[in-house]
């Protein structure tokens, strides 16, 4: 995307990188929005240690490794009477064993490595405790050092969010320590070949149910939510994420359904009340914007002798595209097309237009982030009008444009700003939070820069 060097690749740094102004002029610039989300590994351990603390997935791993007459250390398994070295002798003794089971296993030590093009390598170190029966009766208590060591793609699901995969799995086990009991040492150097092949069954479970936890807060990324009056917006990956050595860099594409077309009027048309006729509404708007026939014709007197003086107007903007957002150094606009209506308010019936205008609004945008949304607030810069309807002879627009931007800055911005008070949400990538993040507008882009 033409992006390096954009970002900060600082340890513990989180980056989001708005990209406006890469769709075609005709789609309008806010139909799709490129975002670029830099995670760093260190973010990435932090959501597996987090994924760890507090949960089940420890809690699952607690219970019987084996068990009399059916474990690996049992009458019928590998020590057993009926299995290797199971026969008379020192061996003889493990028969006795009543099965190991696993009573504590520590928060283990998280430790990844981002493997360019493919993924990520996570090693979990941990200390499981073990007890059981032992030989001569008594309690029996094992503690071994593990490492377990696992190879993770990132790919893409088929929801189009990030997904990480594991691909192979494998134990390293340390150090086993008695701390109570009796174990003769040729059981207890055959004890550490059967955990060896135990554990991978045991712990491994414990890395795909992280993954499954972490592959939550990465689905997260797929939303759609309402951003009124511009429709709503939906954030997919538009490629699979690019692995460097220091951070996952996910490709987002955030669409925004326009509703271009929609109408708006001011003031609003009154709705029927129950039981009665049409009610008489108009918007209030201070005094230095009047609103009636005798206003306009003193603006334009080309339309005088057309309507009585004195009526009422309404006015109609129709949105005619999306919206065009422009992002310069320090600067973000919108511009907003639209076709005027000036017509005289009746309560019923559908009146001529007096005027009808092709008009541009040049917004400027205000930009701050909350936790989790980029809120937007608006003012208008200035208003382009030219004339459209051909029932009027052309005339010196620039008193007309004067009062209609009094109008749309009283009447329209307010309403546009209520309606994106919503804002636009952020992708909710390991639920990062942004309300502190540092923001930045530069060409074509912003860019949230969160520090851990």
């Amino acid at each position: 995307m033409g992006t390096e060097g954009v970002l900060p690749t600082t340890l513990g740094m989180w980056s989001l990188l708005l990209l406006w102004g890469l769709a075609t002029p005709c789609q309008g610039l806010l139909e799709t929005v490129g975002t670029l989300a830099r995670i760093d590994k260190d973010e990435l351990g932090k959501a597996i240690q987090n994924s760890l603390v507090g949960g089940p997935i420890l809690q699952n791993v607690l219970g019987s490794v084996t068990s009399v007459n059916q474990g690996l250390l049992g009458s019928g398994g590998l020590l057993g009477g009926g299995g290797l070295l199971g026969y008379g002798g020192v061996f003889g003794v493990v028969e006795e064993l009543s099965g190991l089971k696993v009573e504590e296993l520590t928060l283990p030590q998280v430790s990844l490595k981002l493997l360019p093009g493919f993924g990520v390598q996570l090693s979990l170190h941990t200390k499981v405790g073990l007890e059981g029966s032992g030989t001569l009766g008594g309690l029996l208590q094992l503690a071994a050092e593990v490492n377990v060591s696992s190879r993770v793609a990132v790919g893409m699901s088929s929801r189009g969010t990030p997904i990480l995969i594991l691909k192979r799995c494998s134990t390293l086990l340390g150090h086993i320590t008695l701390l109570s009991g009796l174990l003769p040492t040729p059981l207890l150097g055959l004890a550490e070949q059967t955990l060896f092949k135990v554990l991978p069954g045991l712990l491994c479970p414990v890395v795909d149910s992280v993954l499954s936890v972490v592959n939550e807060l990465l689905g997260a990324v797929l939303s759609l939510v309402p951003l009124r009056p511009l429709g709503s917006v939906e954030f997919t990956l538009a490629t699979l994420p690019l692995i460097s050595n220091q951070y996952i860099e996910l490709d987002i594409n955030s669409v925004v359904k326009s509703v271009a077309g929609d109408v708006i009027d001011f003031p609003k048309p009154p709705k029927p009340s129950q039981g009665s006729g049409p009610r008489e509404h108009f918007l209030q708007v201070p005094s230095n914007v009047p609103m009636t026939t005798t206003d306009l014709t003193a603006l334009v007197p080309e339309v005088l002798g057309k309507v009585p003086p004195g009526q009422q107007l309404l006015l109609r903007l129709q949105v005619k595209e999306a919206p065009a957002v422009t992002l310069q150094k320090k600067k973000a606009t919108v511009s907003i097309a639209a076709n005027i209506h000036v017509l005289p308010h009746r309560p019923a019936g559908t009146p001529a237009a007096l005027l009808e205008l092709n008009g541009v609004m040049t917004l400027n945008a205000q930009l701050a982030p909350s936790a989790t949304k980029l809120h937007l607030s608006l003012s208008l810069e200035r208003l382009s009008v030219k004339l459209a309807s051909s029932f009027v002879h052309p005339f010196d627009m620039a008193h007309l444009e004067e009062w209609l931007s009094d109008v749309v800055r009283v009447a329209y911005v307010p309403k546009l700003n209520v309606d994106l008070d919503v804002g636009i949400p952020l992708p909710k990538v390991l639920n990062v939070d942004f309300a502190h993040a540092v923001l930045e507008v530069i060409e074509n882009a912003v860019v949230l820069t969160v520090a851990s």
